[in-house]
């Protein structure tokens, strides 16, 4: 497949961001690495014995690539693998939605923000979107592209495009994309998000400047229906209504919702969007060398000391409205009253947020062998304008922050240390902080490897807790700065294919939500314990067994609603077979025991405990079946098979529930392909 024109195009509007810049042509390096060789070295070994008219090159169709996540210094390579079909997904397992993909999710573990600072306070359409911390950075010695495509029922879809090229071997540019669609089984359930980022990498030819270049717009359109009037209805499906979609819903007008995948319109319900330009660049003071073998003459940098500016300007709109607002409903099942005639009205809360941030840093390498090691200290200033649809005019708040850092990891990869810390000196967050240190230590080949951390954070509340937010929070009054500790150790030994893990909270002036309109602040100290194990049975020759089991559980009685057992496991046929393809197929099963899941409030986009029900649902159970041909991907999957219900003519409508009043669907098929291309 021929993809020139689209990558040209990509190139060119990179180049115009970051203006004209000398390029080198050598071929690609490794990132941190201290010279540029090819991405085989056998091949330039013998480059020089070899006439190139006479042989081919061994190596002219092979494809090196490798990337690293944004601020992190370790090499990784593609994942190939096709065990596990929640790898090509945005959200993983772990999570539950409010009935489709896409719709509000929350992790079924106790899961709070650690991040100090301001925040606007809207999260849950976090996990599908991209971030500045799950970028990556390729590097590759030909153009390289990824095309995605799942369809499921009710004309679910799932689009993913991903193209990568080096111009030069000292400039790597990406451009990646995700559209996903669902339409829903349930009225006013329809949304879709359109992912974005385009990234560059580059370094100068003496190697003395170094940038990275982030450009990411995220936009989440979600309709809201506030769950189902009456839950009950749902028996009578197979003998009166047959289709869930004739069932009524707390919100959005009858009639007006549509199935259409294409149609994005969100008459009822919340549209986020948010854009960033991040610029991050460094120039390195150090001192060069060389080393010169038969063929060869390797040029070394080694930096020393590095003056570093990362420029950050982003933009984010947070939005509700109904065009319709019934106020009887309104007042009915969310005691909620609104001005209007029951007819409709339409209701509308927004904040908008434009930031600017900049920050300085200085960077010292103690050992010039060794560039995983370095201290950071620097400052930082953020800008921030808000405004809100409740009050005119702009509002203008600032912070400002030092910042430190610690990385080492040993030559020999046996100590791996990472420290780091964020404190607000002064502005609209000032005293909050957020720290982290970590140690990781190889205890050998057959042993593995064992990481134990620490982290605490200190953070005022979120920002739709202010007077001055839209939104219609109900008992907004002066609450304290949240803070939350924790404790984790990571054991993982991959000879055997085990994972330990354990976490431990401690929480003062927890803020959650405990309606649909209100806030409350819990001043008490509690706990939260999270220990988990992963590990891979081989059952027989071609049979495998892979099983996640966690455990959780809270001192006190914290306002906390998480499950005490979870676990995942599949039971799966795999192999490699006929040369070329790789199959893995079989059964996933996952089980949490009963507990009071969260409510969710439509209004305010937030999750909300609640102690009047409790959630007994059956496990989920999918079949599946993923196989790779060379670079072609497909998983095809039928899921919810739980739901079957055999009295009733064998129909699968015995759903699980996501909240009280939000039911999962009955039997849903997928099937997804994933194709790489080498141009």
């Amino acid at each position: 497949m021929q993809l020139k024109g689209l990558y040209q195009f990509c190139g060119s509007a990179i180049l115009m961001v970051l203006f004209a810049m000398p390029l080198s042509a050598q071929m690609p390096r490794s990132f941190g690495s201290n010279s540029f060789s090819s991405g085989n070295n056998s091949a330039n070994k013998n480059s020089s014995k070899k006439d190139s008219l006479q042989h081919r090159d061994p190596f002219a169709d092979s494809l090196t690539i490798y990337y690293r996540y944004f601020d992190s210094t370790r090499n990784r390579r593609i994942d190939s693998s096709i065990s596990d079909y929640y790898s090509r997904l945005p959200m993983g397992p772990t999570y539950h939605t409010m009935g489709t993909y896409g719709s509000p999710a929350q992790s079924y573990f106790f899961n709070p923000v650690m991040k100090a600072g301001w925040d606007p306070g809207f999260h849950q359409f976090d996990i599908y979107n991209f971030t500045a911390e799950n970028t990556k950075f390729y590097q590759t010695t030909k153009p390289y592209s990824e095309l995605a495509y799942l369809l499921g029922s009710k004309a679910e879809q799932l689009v993913s495009i991903l193209l990568t090229q080096n111009r030069k071997s000292n400039f790597n540019y990406s451009f990646e994309y995700i559209f996903s669609s669902t339409p829903g089984f349930l009225k006013t359930q329809n949304n879709s998000h359109n992912n974005f980022r385009i990234t560059s990498h580059y370094i100068s030819k003496n190697k003395h400047y170094e940038s990275f270049f982030i450009f990411i717009s995220n936009k989440s359109a979600a309709s809201e229906n506030g769950g189902l009037r009456d839950a009950k209805q749902l028996d009578s499906l197979s003998t009166t209504l047959n289709d869930p979609y004739s069932l009524e819903t707390r919100l959005g007008k009858a009639g007006a919702a549509s199935r259409n995948p294409f149609n994005t319109v969100v008459n009822t319900g919340n549209t986020y969007s948010n854009s960033s330009f991040l610029y991050k660049h460094h120039y390195d003071l150090g001192q060069k060398d060389s080393t010169v073998t038969d063929s060869m003459v390797y040029h070394f940098f080694y930096p020393r000391f590095r003056i570093e500016h990362t420029l950050k300007f982003a933009t984010s709109s947070y939005s509700f409205s109904d065009i319709s607002a019934d106020s009887t409903l309104y007042n009915q099942y969310f005691n909620y009253k609104i001005h209007g005639n029951p007819s409709g009205d339409t209701i509308s809360y927004k904040d908008k947020w434009t930031e600017i941030n900049n920050e300085f840093s200085l960077i010292s390498f103690p050992e010039k062998n060794n560039q995983s090691q370095f201290f950071k200290a620097g400052i930082a200033m953020q800008n921030l304008i808000g405004v809100f649809d409740t009050i005119t005019g702009k509002h203008n708040f600032y912070n400002i922050y030092g910042l430190v850092e610690y990385r080492n990891r040993t030559r020999n990869q046996k100590w791996d240390i990472e420290a780091s810390g964020q404190f607000y000196l002064n502005g609209m967050n000032s005293g909050d902080y957020a720290a982290i240190v970590s140690m990781k230590r190889l205890l050998g080949s057959k042993i593995g490897s064992l990481k134990i951390g620490f982290q605490n954070v200190n953070k005022s509340p979120v920002f739709i807790l202010n007077p001055l937010s839209s939104f219609p929070v109900q008992n907004r009054s002066s609450y304290n700065k949240e803070n939350i500790l924790r404790l984790f150790m990571q054991y993982e030994n991959a000879k055997i294919g085990w994972k330990l893990n354990a976490e431990y909270f401690a929480v003062s002036n927890y803020i959650y939500y405990d309606s649909f309109l209100t806030a409350k602040q819990d001043a008490s100290l509690f706990n939260v314990l999270h220990i988990s194990a992963e590990k891979k049975f081989k059952l027989a020759r071609h049979w495998n067994w892979y099983t996640d089991i966690h455990l959780q559980q809270t001192t006190g009685d914290p306002p906390v609603n998480i499950p005490f057992f979870y676990t995942r496991n599949r039971i799966a046929f795999e192999g490699n077979f006929f040369a070329n393809l790789f199959i893995s197929t079989g059964i996933e099963l996952r089980y949490q025991t009963p507990y009071k899941e969260d409510g969710y409030s439509p209004f305010l986009g937030q999750f909300m405990n609640q102690n009047t029900y409790s959630l007994t649902n059956r496990p989920d159970i999918s079949a599946f079946l993923n196989f790779r041909i060379k670079s072609f991907k497909a998983f095809l999957r039928l899921e919810n098979l739980n739901t079957l219900d055999v009295q009733n003519g064998f129909k699968f409508d015995k759903r699980n529930f996501a909240s009280g009043q939000y039911p999962y669907p009955g039997l849903w098929v997928r099937f997804g392909v994933w194709w790489n291309f080498v141009n």
